[in-house]
């Protein structure tokens, strides 16, 4: 079985559909539901999501290729939205172990394979540097689900000549500006998550007033949120690295502010995380919302990589968080902070463990999921669990 994973729509698919006759296709839909960072995929059905929409078992299926091809429009330097989300939600694919692959930690197999894998980007006028970037993003995605390269390709697309929908109607975004700072927290974990403990603790070296909005309340209402974060003159995006990319839900909030936010002189800052203990690993991220930043027309002022996310969220907060193994990224923070209190910018900073080594990090991971899958009625040997049907 070969598979195919697209964003086209239908008119593009006609075009091309008779050339994968016979092929397991993943089609656009609004059933599709967004990763909601549980671990359910790994602690209470191995192998397969808890969310049941149709896409819990795309780790799965993706297995049970014996190739795959990916078919997105160029954005900002990786997959759309929707192609991410297939992605996001096929995280169960691999193990929550974890191993060394070229000197970075990344997630063990659930099964023992090599997928052949084609990308076909489609985007309008792409640059060397917009190739490059899109080909450093594949690389990232394979090297951690032991993918093969098979090929990368660009098509060229017709440009289409979009005026911007702002729900702000002609007004000059000048005039939109109320001096505001929004702290955006894009995890769907909400208050309870790391990047919830992150903006806590950048917010209190900011120096001005700054509001923290939530992903979570916004997720049927898009557009709401995006009138909302256009009204800043300063947004602080705040997520966690998912598939060595933007979450797909917090990309659908970016691709949404590009069509109908007015460029203008907003300052963009990030706080990302991930559990992966080397920071450098989300450079491909930063990246991502600088591009981003650029298409809008905003100003991109810098942003803080938290590696060892689980870890560090756990001890931000603490009273000796500033000389633990916290320290690095404490400091970064308020580093930051004071840049948006100044409204100036910083090169991004990567933040990792203080005299923590990788070899105990990955030591305590690795005792972490057993316990924590038996308070769900799993054995160890359950989270191996390989899906043969």
């Amino acid at each position: 079985m070969n598979l195919l994973i697209h964003d086209l729509d239908e008119k593009e698919w006609g075009q091309i559909s008779q050339d994968y006759q016979g092929w397991e296709v993943i089609a656009p839909s609004k059933e599709i539901k967004p990763c909601a960072g549980c671990f359910g995929c790994w602690l209470k059905t191995p192998g397969e999501c808890v969310i049941k929409d149709g896409y819990n078992r795309m780790g799965y299926l993706i297995h049970k290729a014996d190739e795959l091809v990916v078919m997105t429009r160029y954005t900002y330097g990786g997959f759309s939205s929707f192609v991410k989300n297939v992605f996001d939600r096929s995280i169960g694919w691999v193990l929550p172990y974890f191993r060394i692959v070229d000197n970075e930690m990344h997630h063990k197999m659930r099964y023992p394979e090599s997928k052949k894998i084609t990308v076909i980007f489609r985007g309008h006028d792409l640059t060397k540097e917009d190739q490059a970037d899109a080909k450093h993003y594949v690389e990232a995605v394979c090297r951690n689900f032991n993918g093969v390269i098979k090929d990368i390709r660009f098509e060229e697309t017709t440009q289409l000549q979009e005026v911007k929908e702002s729900s702000a109607g002609s007004q000059p975004a000048s005039d939109m500006a109320s001096g505001k700072t929004i702290l955006f927290n894009g995890s769907l974990r909400g208050d309870n998550s790391n990047t919830s403990k992150f903006l806590n603790k950048l917010s209190e070296s900011i120096g001005e007033e700054a509001e923290t909005i939530s992903l979570v309340p916004y997720l049927n209402k898009p557009e709401e949120l995006v009138q909302t974060l256009s009204g800043a003159d300063k947004i602080v995006l705040g997520f966690p690295m998912y598939v060595d990319g933007i979450p797909s839900e917090v990309l659908k909030v970016m691709e949404l502010m590009e069509k109908i936010c007015p460029p203008g002189d907003k300052k963009i800052y990030t706080v990302v995380n991930m559990g992966f203990y080397e920071s450098c690993q989300i450079k491909n991220v930063l990246r991502q919302v600088r591009k981003w930043s650029q298409k809008c027309g905003f100003s991109y002022g810098g942003g803080v990589a938290i590696g060892g996310g689980e870890m560090m969220g756990a001890l931000i907060q603490t009273i000796n968080a500033p000389a633990g193994p916290v320290k690095y990224v404490v400091e970064a923070l308020q580093t930051l902070g004071a840049v948006i209190g100044n409204s100036s910018a910083i090169d991004d900073i990567y933040a990792d463990a203080y005299k923590f080594p990788r070899a105990a990090y990955m030591f305590m991971a690795g005792r972490g999921w057993p316990k924590a899958a038996k308070q769900n009625g799993l054995k160890k040997k359950d989270l191996l669990r390989r899906i043969e049907n």
